[in-house]
């Protein structure tokens, strides 16, 4: 595969001096008023092209659902031509689209500015990686890895190509949870002693189911990745999320699907982005036990709250002078008046990411960190995963978050990484 990774963006024969393009004028404490082209980088007035690596259902949301302020979708991929078919008709402008089922093809025939990698998790990173590689920065869905291991690796990547990475943890770009975040962090409650999420649940082992047909429109290898070639079946393609081989718990519930989000606005709340917890310890027994962490200031991450709604996409901040409660785009504060003055509530649903994409335009075109860069969304994501290893273990570990390490646990450490399906390797980057 041919690779563009000499300069940021180096497309453009011209680029011109202009003001800020007016779509992501529209989000003023997003965006500067004034970003001028430069070599490398397109100018604010130069639409992104965009390709999607990934039709599944969240690429679908984003699509029609979100909008992508300055930019133009050119390419997509999916290893499921069928899924690339419909999403074309589901989106104004999707018959203009190149279609293809090996991304690594559109990445090296299309000449794109940035790719959304909306693919399972279990064929995320190498996605972003290769995308990486030809040139592209990345908009890397969440949860950003399947394992620990990966996310150091992506972290490599990002500083070796000079890439931007942001994940896709939208509350970090919603005003209202950025301001509540910043309360808890200034100490407007105190000094944080406790945080409660709801006790996010971890996935399930596969088990074998008799071989269906392979659907003439789907490249099952390239589905199952770096897992095991295992025989077909539609409730795997489709369910996939539900399995420890190609999540951690990615259904709604689940420590990598919803956990992830509340376990996000933990870290950002806390102000811990590059850092993480340095124990953990199982409450009980089973692969569904309430888990405690301890960060090293003392405060306690507790997964032990009942379920409710989609206020669990937060987290309750306890601390010794009041308490604030972050919802999905909302909060809650005692002392009540630690509500005054906070910006308006986002509403859940359509449009909501909005303001998180258009944060990863602009810096695609100013080159400056993202809200949600690749060691933020390493950081929040290796909480899930220290969750499901815990769990696996059942026995308190430590955890040492400067060098992704267990503590005098090899058992443990060997969980950081998995085997990899020969052919579908990470590439060497240093």
């Amino acid at each position: 595969m041919k690779t563009r990774n000499s300069t940021p963006i180096g497309r453009r024969e011209f680029l011109r001096r202009s003001a800020a393009t007016a779509a992501l004028l529209s989000f003023p404490n997003l965006v500067e008023r004034h970003i001028f082209a430069a070599a490398g980088q397109p100018g604010a007035n130069d639409r992104l092209k965009i390709g999607f690596i990934g039709l599944g259902g969240r690429a679908r949301w984003i699509l029609t659902k979100e909008s992508l302020p300055g930019a133009d979708v050119v390419a997509v991929a999916d290893c499921d031509t069928a899924r690339c078919d419909a999403a074309a008709k589901q989106v104004a402008g999707g018959d203009k689209w190149k279609k293809y089922q090996q991304y690594r093809q559109m990445l090296e025939k299309e000449k794109l500015d940035a790719v959304f990698v909306e693919t399972t998790t279990h064929a995320r990173v190498l996605a972003c990686i290769q995308a990486m590689q030809a040139g592209c920065d990345v908009y890397g869905e969440k949860p950003l890895t399947l394992t620990i291991g990966e996310g150091k690796y992506l972290i490599q990547a990002v500083k070796k190509y000079k890439r931007i990475l942001q994940t896709g943890s939208q509350q970090r770009s919603m005003p209202i949870n950025m301001h509540a975040s910043k309360l808890v962090r200034q100490g407007a409650i105190g000094k944080v002693h406790t945080v409660i999420t709801h006790n996010f649940l971890g996935g399930k082992a596969w088990t074998f189911k008799p071989e269906e047909p392979v659907p003439a429109s789907l490249d099952w290898d390239a589905w199952c990745n770096q897992t095991e070639l295992r025989p077909y079946h539609s409730e795997l393609q489709n369910g996939w999320a539900d399995f420890n081989d190609y999540d951690g718990g990615g259904q709604m519930w689940g420590v990598t699907g919803w956990g992830t989000h509340s376990l996000d606005q933990v870290q950002c709340a806390l102000g811990t982005d590059d850092t993480g917890p340095v124990e953990i310890w199982p409450e009980g027994s089973g692969p569904q036990c309430r888990v405690t962490m301890r960060y090293e200031n003392g405060t306690l991450l507790k997964l032990e709250g009942k379920k409710r709604g989609m206020e669990d996409l937060g987290a309750i901040f306890i601390g010794d002078q009041g308490k604030i409660e972050i919802f999905r785009g909302d909060y809650w504060a005692d002392p009540k008046e630690l509500r005054d003055n906070a910006p308006p509530v986002t509403p859940q649903g359509d449009q909501e990411s909005v303001p998180h994409i258009a944060n990863f335009f602009q810096s695609v075109r100013t080159r400056q960190k993202p809200n949600a860069d690749v060691e933020t969304g390493h950081r929040a994501t290796n909480l899930c995963h220290l969750t499901n290893i815990c769990r696996a273990v059942q026995r308190r570990l430590k955890w040492d978050p400067k060098n992704d390490r267990f503590l005098g646990d090899e058992e443990a450490n060997k969980l950081i990484n998995r085997p990899r399906r020969k052919g579908y390797e990470l590439p060497e980057i240093i």
